[in-house]
């Protein structure tokens, strides 16, 4: 194996493996390959303020035609798996939109994980709203704000680092390997905090009807 497909699931290995062959058709299949996942990080981080202002799709456009820029680079020295650089590029190019239409009224980072080149954390209002989902029912809403309003407390209650490893293995359903190599820590401590973020949850969505439906290690 060599050092370009190190770490990596063995579709994307093939796709780079014609790359760095000169092969440039493998370069739009890479892409599709990884779209889903990196199109699910952008929606759940964009700021809430820019929705129906910034597309995520934008974003991602913008991320390829830089990470194109950066391949060469990267097949010289894949420090990381590839997805995790393509994500690493995309949360940069995020935060930077975030910058342009924000400024000043990005919200304060003291709650955040600080991560180097990383994407906005997801706020507790996205990652609850996407547990939930919509009431089945217009008589069941008043039951959903409420369970809502106590999931964003259960969230923010949280160690920063636990509700971002939550966000990665659930949300983003990165790799434990992914989310240990994007927070910096060892794979035992992403599977200690991630089981703990979720039973955190269990006894406030155990309340709801379907509430626990996805919500598993």
């Amino acid at each position: 194996m060599g050092p370009v497909t190190a770490g990596n699931d063995p579709p994307t290995k093939a796709l780079l493996a014609r790359l760095a062959a000169g092969d440039p058709g493998g370069w739009p299949e890479l892409l599709r390959l990884h779209h889903a996942r990196l199109r699910r990080m952008v929606a759940l981080r964009l700021d809430a303020r820019l929705h129906g202002r910034v597309d995520p799709s934008d974003v991602l456009q913008d991320a390829y035609l830089h990470a194109a820029r950066a391949l060469p680079g990267y097949l010289r020295d894949p420090e990381v798996p590839f997805f995790v650089w393509l994500r690493r590029l995309a949360g940069h190019r995020l935060g930077r939109v975030h910058r342009h239409h924000l400024g000043a009224k990005i919200r304060a980072a003291s709650r955040e994980v600080s991560l180097d080149h990383g994407p906005p954390a997801a706020s507790s209002e996205a990652m609850a709203a996407r547990l939930l989902g919509r009431a089945p029912r217009p008589s069941e809403e008043a039951v959903r704000a409420e369970l809502c309003r106590r999931v964003q407390d259960a969230l923010n209650d949280m160690e920063p680092m636990d509700r971002e490893v939550l966000a990665l293995r659930h949300f983003e359903q990165l790799t434990r390997s992914e989310a240990a190599l994007v927070l910096d820590i060892s794979e035992a401590a992403i599977a200690k905090r991630y089981l703990r973020a979720l039973a955190r949850l269990r006894g406030i969505l155990g309340q709801y009807p379907g509430g626990l439906e996805g919500l598993r290690p």
